[in-house]
């Protein structure tokens, strides 16, 4: 398959930026449904317009409906499937495996992608997507070139991002927006927190890191330089990130990444040009740096020191006047360009403006834009805007935007006395036409390749122009205008006739969730109170051991050393009725089956699956098998689905608050589910190590001294509270929430919907404390509502369940 450029738009003016400066693909969101709800999108009265434009210029139309759906939302989601299908969208990018699995079940003429929310980082991953019907997966931002090798064996083709922020999150891992500001990123309402600064704690110490203070927010992608290895590798998809950005950085990113995949497919070098980094640097950046593309550089991802875009590096302060600044410049600097000042400080009160004098190496600001005392001589100067290139870049797709034309390829044959032959190709269609008459010897003008194109390429008003035309005539022939021209008026209308029609009225699918719900009805129990139960997940022994003492009979086990397990399995084989289950990673990469055949070296009674990659690995165990919220069951038709591979039961997803949970029992059969009522919400999880980074000079794993065996850190927010910061077999990190979160209001409205399983997450706590929480909760079971709300109260528990609320309201 071609290789396709798939670039954003956030309104109509982007997707002409995208069409006009060479994508294959644009790609956009609804008002509704969509992971960028800031963007403009496009109402359903504009869909057809835009998808009409797209097509009429040979463009695919990709619509995004990468969030997931709560179960009030169903109907409407199976609404906006089938209004995407009858506007002609060509492909829809899911998230949520029930979505997808609607999407199968109504048989739209429209692919279904994978999005990377859908946090496919492993092969087993994109099995599991081609048995649900997708046809393209969108692979995770942090995939590596040398990992991308490992995905060959699947007929799914594969996408990866090429340009653009990058979440320092993985995608659809993400539950920071939730737990600080209730809004939820695998909802579309990310606030990128990731952009804020942080200090850090080191074993409760503040440590000084000078002017950095962004930890969490990463370069911008940009991996021109790797188009021909990722096509090597199999990529069939380049995708652009930026539906919230302008026309203007559609259009820079659009022609760069062109120019770079075409001069791949042709085998020829791209020279690093400097005008086209210089384009994309003003085009949007925060540095521009080739990712998770070559594996991870905690040194050089993240450098901290600001998180919102800056541009190009334009030198350093020299000098400083009244109302001037001396640079010394290392690149242009113009009339009415924006430039901002790097004092090393807040970035929300950093020093900018446009120049509107030059004098010498003098530039000159209007008074009362800039305090000149806050700027000194060694301040970092960044271009942030260049009015001459923007200028361009508009130029590029204001106006007519021209049609393209399918190429026809010509091969002409014959000899004297014998007919002339066409033979044209267009796609996979190939007729030929002979010449009414013979060829005769040319006394003065005989026909050559410039005159067969002049009178063969005269296709007018046909949605073809001539492309190549091979010359096979043997000697000096020649044959009457008049018949070539007839010869051409045959190929156009034999083409015609080849070329199916698409006439034909589209039979449009025929509504089939209320079936898939009335099926998973029939498979449930009538809801009724039952004896709940806790169950306890440990990241200690000592908290095992209190929650077994406390007489909790199940124990799930999350060890940042997984060796250690074994250990954990012992200690809970030494407790008589007591099962134990061990964590997956949260993320599983090619190549990292190693961890999975640990955990099953380790002998427990059953695994928590925290991935695709475990789904589909831990299928033939034989262990019990519970989804962990990671696998992000938010629907009954998710629900179903993952049941179905043999799982004994599912744990809520976070995003869903207190009344969509009920929705969701009341939905689906509540024994498929349990619900964590205690927890540090996990905020970031990443394959950025601030441990790694800010107390080492390794690049990785291999070289930085593994701090995090030594230290214990925290992130502090601007509004002083401190989250903990945990690494993981992978050395991938986890940002906890600083304060515990508590479900335990709500605990009887479920129990009445029918659940019986409820979860206590455990931290930090020490061995006392975990014994506190237990009791506190048993209380909660056992009805004693003001006895728990004291202990919990003294806990310092906030008592919340859900961050998101959508359009309803948490209960209570």
């Amino acid at each position: 398959m071609k290789p396709e450029l798939i670039a954003p738009a956030g309104n109509m003016e982007c997707a002409r930026a995208a069409v006009a400066n060479g994508a294959d693909a644009v790609y956009f969101g609804m008002p509704r449904f969509n992971a960028r709800m800031r963007a403009d999108n496009f109402t359903q009265d504009q869909l057809s317009e835009l998808v009409q434009f797209l097509h009429e210029h040979k463009v695919r139309a990709f619509c995004t409906f990468n969030v997931l759906i709560f179960p009030s939302e169903l109907a409407d989601a199976e609404k906006q499937l089938l209004l995407l299908d009858e506007a002609g969208v060509d492909v829809v990018i899911v998230q949520d495996l029930g979505l997808a699995r609607l999407a199968r079940e109504l048989g739209t003429r429209m692919a279904v992608h994978a999005s990377t929310q859908m946090t496919i980082t492993s092969p087993e991953g994109v099995q599991f997507a081609e048995r649900l019907g997708v046809k393209r997966v969108v692979l995770a931002r942090e995939t590596s070139l040398r990992e991308l090798a490992k995905f060959r064996d699947t007929t799914v083709s594969l996408e990866t991002f090429v340009h653009g922020a990058l979440c320092v999150a993985y995608s659809g891992q993400c539950l920071t927006s939730e737990a600080l500001g209730q809004r939820s990123a695998n909802r579309g309402e990310c606030a990128q927190a990731c952009r804020l600064p942080y200090e850090l704690m080191v074993d409760g110490v503040l440590k000084d890191l000078g002017d950095r203070r962004y930890l969490l927010s990463p370069q911008d992608l940009a991996a021109v330089k790797e188009i021909p290895e990722l096509i090597r590798a199999g990529v069939t998809g380049f995708k652009i990130e930026g539906r919230l950005k302008t026309p203007e950085y559609v259009a820079a990113t659009t022609q760069v990444y062109r120019k770079a995949i075409d001069a791949a497919l042709a085998e020829t070098p791209l020279p690093a040009l400097e005008e086209d980094h210089y384009k994309l640097e003003m085009a949007f950046s925060r540095g521009l740096y080739s990712g998770w593309m070559h594996g991870v550089n905690h040194q050089e991802l993240v450098h901290a020191r600001f998180g919102k875009k800056r541009g190009a590096f334009a030198g350093k302060v020299k000098g400083v006047g009244r109302d001037w600044v001396e640079i010394e410049s290392e690149i242009p600097i113009q009339l009415g360009d924006g430039v901002v000042f790097d004092t090393g400080g807040d970035t929300d009160k950093e020093q900018g403006g446009r120049v509107y004098e030059i004098k010498e190496r003098r530039f000159y600001f209007k008074h009362g834009h800039i305090d000149f005392m806050r700027i000194k001589a060694g301040d970092r100067v960044w271009k942030t805007s260049d009015p001459q290139l923007e200028k361009s870049l508009r130029k590029s797709f204001e106006g007519d935007i021209p049609v393209p034309r399918e190429s026809v390829h010509l091969s002409v044959t014959g000899k004297v006395d014998e007919p002339l032959v066409v033979e044209a190709r267009l796609f996979e269609l190939t007729v030929r036409i002979s010449s009414a008459m013979p060829l005769q010897v040319a006394r003065n003008r005989p026909l050559t390749t410039e005159s067969l194109r002049e009178q063969l390429g005269r296709l007018g008003e046909t949605p073809w122009e001539l492309g190549s035309l091979e010359n096979r005539l043997e000697g000096n022939v020649i044959l009457p205008v008049s018949e070539l021209n007839r010869i051409r008026r045959e190929v156009v209308a034999q083409l015609e006739s080849k070329i199916p029609k698409t006439s034909e009225k589209h039979s449009p699918p025929q509504p089939v969730l209320d079936r898939m719900l009335e099926s998973i009805q029939t498979k449930q129990n009538s809801p009724s109170p039952n004896t709940p139960r806790l169950v306890a997940l440990c990241r200690s022994m000592e908290q095992i051991e209190a929650v077994v003492e406390s007489g909790v009979t199940t124990v799930y086990v999350d060890f940042e050393d997984i060796r250690r397990y074994h250990d954990a399995v012992k200690q809970v084989r030494s407790h008589e009725g007591v099962e134990i289950f061990l964590a997956t990673p949260r993320i599983q990469k090619a190549g990292e089956q190693g961890f999975f055949k640990l955990i099953e070296g380790a002998q427990p009674d059953g695994v928590l699956i925290r991935n695709l990659g475990g789904l589909h690995y831990f299928g033939e165990s034989g262990l019990k098998r519970i989804g962990d919220f990671s696998l992000n069951v938010a629907n009954p038709l998710t629900a179903e689905l993952l049941m179905a591979e043999g799982l004994d039961r599912l744990t809520i997803s976070y995003d869903l608050n207190a009344q969509q949970v009920i929705d969701l029992l009341r939905a689906a059969s509540p024994e498929w589910f349990e619900i964590t009522i205690h927890q540090h919400m996990p905020m970031f999880h990443m394959e950025h190590c601030v441990f790694a980074a800010f107390l080492s000079n390794g690049t990785d794993h291999t070289n930085c001294g593994r701090p995090c065996d030594h230290h214990r850190m925290q992130l502090r927010d601007r509004v002083g509270m401190e989250h903990p910061v945990k690494a993981d077999v992978g050395c991938r990190n986890t940002v906890f929430h600083g304060r515990a979160q508590s479900g335990a209001d709500f605990v009887d409205a479920f129990r009445e919907t029918g659940a019986g399983v409820f979860r206590l997450e455990f931290l930090e706590e020490d061995r006392e404390r975990t014994k506190e929480i237990v009791e506190a909760y048993r209380s909660v079971l056992g009805g004693e509502s003001a006895t728990a709300a004291e202990t919990l109260r003294r806990l310092n528990v906030v008592k919340q369940l859900g961050v998101t609320s959508g359009t309803l309201t948490v209960l209570g």
